[in-house]
């Protein structure tokens, strides 16, 4: 993805620091501003990443990182918390959507049922087989956990027509 570029990602937890110490990357953290009332994003715990300790540092954040810290910042700040627990819910309906559909299908089965956006689904034959069938009709199904499991993901960028043409081909590859 991204040609090869940096990427972001989310991580939610405990305000506290023994749970952000963990994370093993370099962070961008909602900070007050010098307006009370008011809040921005700074980079935090520096010290623990490549940059702050270089050969000690536990990542590898590449040359593009700040640009993306600085679109992941952008993103929080227009989404704002509502923005993002409706993103969740979007997420959460989505996924659900979707392993409920392949759920139904006589050939697979999902796993568990308490998930956010990724989940298993077992199928009656191989993994790779249905995966190649798949790529033929130009979708990329779900990663190989063992030779007849798959795990699928679903996020805010998944259209329900995209779910559908999903759930109808692997009717049809599954059968």
């Amino acid at each position: 993805m991204n040609c090869g570029g940096g990427s972001g990602g989310f991580i939610a937890s405990r305000d506290e620091e023994r749970y952000a110490r963990a994370y093993p990357t370099l962070q961008v953290s909602i900070a007050p501003t010098t307006h009370e009332g008011e809040h921005g994003f700074t980079m935090t715990l520096f010290e623990q990443t490549s940059y702050g300790r270089r050969e000690q540092g536990n990542d590898w954040t590449g040359n593009s990182v700040y640009l993306w810290a600085i679109v992941n910042a952008v993103y929080m700040s227009l989404l704002g918390p509502q923005g993002f627990r409706e993103l969740g819910e979007r997420i959460l309906q989505r996924s659900h959507y979707a392993a409920r559909r392949i759920d139904e299908l006589p050939n697979a089965s999902v796993r568990w049922g308490g998930f956010f956006k990724e989940f298993v689904v077992d199928f009656a034959q191989p993994v790779e087989a249905i995966n190649a069938k798949l790529r033929e009709r130009g979708i990329f199904g779900g990663g190989a956990i063992t030779s007849s499991s798959a795990l699928y993901c679903v996020t805010e960028v998944h259209a329900q027509e995209d779910i559908d043409r999903l759930v109808d081909a692997l009717a049809e590859v599954t059968k």
